[in-house]
Parts: C-alpha cells; sequence; structure tokens
C-alpha cells in the first residue's frame, strides 16, 4: 500500500500552480507515494480589499496553513517563499527550498517593449508592494502609484480595463501561469531588487514528521538554499514584513556568493544599498552583516520611522 502524503496549498491558481508542480516532482521520483492536495484559505486570500502594508501581519499567507501542519491534518506546506515568515514556529521546519525561477519583477504595460524609463511623466503604475513602490519611485519621482491586490490573472484583468499605464508584478508567477504575452519589459535587478525569496518555493513540514523529511528532499535545491538563507536573515535582522520597503538578492557565482539589498523610504527618495561578497557557506552570517551595515548607513531611522505609523 502507498503512503499518502496530503500537500497544504492556498486556493490561488498560481498557488495551485506551486502545489501540482510539487506533486508531479514528489511522484516522479518515489513510486511508493500517493500525493493528494488540500486547499486551504489563509486570511491574506479573504481580505482582499485592504493594502498588504496595512494588515501587518507577517504570517498573512501561512498561519492557517501551519496550524494544519502543527494539527497533522497535512503532511507538507507549499509556499511562496516570499510569503514565509523568518520566524518558523516551533515544531515546524522548512524541509526544503527549490530551485529558483528568474526572480526580476515584470513591467506589463499598454505597449510590448515598454521599460520604466519609457513611461510618460506623471504615468499611473499600480503595485501591491511597498517595496516595488519605493523603488520605483526612486527612479521616476514623478509616477503616481496605486495599490493593487488580487492574484496574478486578477491583477492583470484589473489593468486590461484600468486607466493605469502599468502594473508591476513577479516574473515568476506570470511565467507559470503561461501569462509572458502580458509582459512588456523585465525590470533589471539593478534597477528593482526583488522580494526575499522571491522565485522560490518553500516546502514547510511538522518537525516531527520524519517520513514527509526523507520524502521532499528530492525537492532541495542547494545553492538556492544559501541564497534564500542570506535575504531571510538579512531580513529577520532588519525586522522586516510586507511593511517594509526591503529588497535583496542572494546569488551563488563561480567566483564566490553574492549578496545585495536596499532599504528605502516610502516615497523613494531616500534609499540605502550595499552589496557584500563571501562564501556561501557563509551566507547567512553575509545576510546579518549586511543588515547591520545598511542600519548603520542610515536605513534604522527609515525602518523606525515606518514602523512608528504602523
Amino acid at each position: 500500500m502507498k503512503t499518502k502524503i496530503i500537500i497544504g496549498s492556498r486556493g490561488s491558481e498560481l498557488a495551485l500552480w506551486q502545489a501540482n508542480f510539487i506533486k508531479k516532482e514528489l511522484l516522479k521520483a518515489n513510486k511508493t507515494i500517493s500525493v493528494e492536495i488540500s486547499i486551504i484559505k489563509t486570511r491574506g486570500d479573504k481580505i482582499l480589499d485592504i493594502a498588504l502594508s496595512k494588515i501587518g501581519d507577517k504570517s498573512l499567507f501561512t498561519k492557517e496553513l501551519e496550524i494544519e501542519l502543527l494539527n497533522k491534518n497535512i503532511d507538507i506546506a507549499v509556499h511562496s517563499l516570499k510569503d514565509l515568515q523568518t520566524t518558523i514556529p516551533t515544531g515546524l521546519k522548512l524541509a526544503a527550498v527549490t530551485k529558483r525561477h528568474p526572480v526580476e519583477d515584470v513591467l506589463i504595460a499598454r505597449k510590448k517593449g515598454t521599460t520604466i524609463w519609457d513611461l510618460k511623466e506623471g504615468a499611473i503604475v499600480a503595485t501591491g508592494s511597498l517595496r516595488r513602490m519605493s523603488q520605483l519611485l526612486h527612479l521616476r519621482p514623478d509616477i503616481e502609484v496605486v495599490d493593487l491586490r488580487g492574484n496574478v490573472p486578477s491583477r492583470i484583468d484589473k489593468f486590461v480595463i484600468s486607466n493605469w499605464d502599468a502594473i508591476i508584478l513577479a516574473r515568476a508567477g506570470v511565467e507559470r501561469l503561461n501569462l509572458k504575452k502580458h509582459i512588456s519589459s523585465f525590470i533589471p535587478t539593478d534597477e528593482i531588487l526583488p522580494a526575499v525569496g522571491q522565485g522560490a518555493l518553500g516546502i514547510e513540514i511538522n518537525a516531527e514528521n520524519k517520513i514527509a523529511d526523507e520524502i521532499v528532499k528530492v525537492l532541495h535545491d542547494q545553492n538556492t538554499y544559501y541564497a534564500v538563507s542570506a535575504e531571510r536573515a538579512l531580513m529577520k535582522t532588519l525586522e522586516g514584513g510586507c511593511q517594509v520597503p526591503i529588497g535583496a538578492f542572494g546569488e551563488v557565482k563561480s567566483n564566490g556568493f553574492y549578496l545585495d539589498a536596499i532599504v528605502g523610504s516610502l516615497d523613494g527618495s531616500i534609499t540605502y544599498r550595499k552589496k557584500v561578497k563571501g562564501k556561501k557557506t557563509e551566507a547567512e552570517k553575509l545576510g546579518i552583516s549586511l543588515a547591520k551595515d545598511l542600519l548603520k548607513a542610515g536605513a534604522k531611522q527609515i525602518l523606525t520611522e515606518i514602523y512608528s505609523k504602523g
């Protein structure tokens, strides 16, 4: 008899794509298991009319999945890693991190090939991310930014019928859902840094579940793990969440490990951006060290102001 593994997932198209992708990979690697997907609604899925930054919960898209893990109703929770808080609850474990999709954000505008720099003066751009807003306004202070919530297809649908000039989304979500035709241009990471963990999937399990722990090892990509560990250590040291404009990108290259990070004011007028290079095996230490450098440089004041308004 096959061992049944239950994957917990949010119900959005992207979340289900991710859960089904994990299901296929597990079944391909292991013929002794059967896999089911259980759809769980999170608080973030229920509150769609308020900006994420105003709800102020770091476990907005994960808490209900984690309760199901702790109660042993599911074996695996599949998260977009950028949604997973940096402190994993006691009793749970981040057991695997998948190979990362390209991390860039993308611009979806009225015309193919349009970049941030091609948008008209005073253009209206929609995004649900303070990180994107801050970095975009730093590059183009003339632009008007409006809030955008919802899953990837609904955001694109809203854009089509709106008077906005563009929206910004993560490349990973758009491409995974075969919506690449809508992309006007990729936004280079030297212009806008991605969210911590963007493009990677995090596989969370109950720490006592040894069977799940063994089964998910096949999903793990060590270089991606080094990269996101550095980013998550940086975010944790900065005490960041979706209320804070923080971007980071760790990358393993042939000549070392690189981490690039930014903290910006909400209006983009002040940004602190720093880079560090070191060994991939010391990725977490590099993340902590870079966060401390950013705080010393002036990011502490920005973060204190944002938290005091929160």
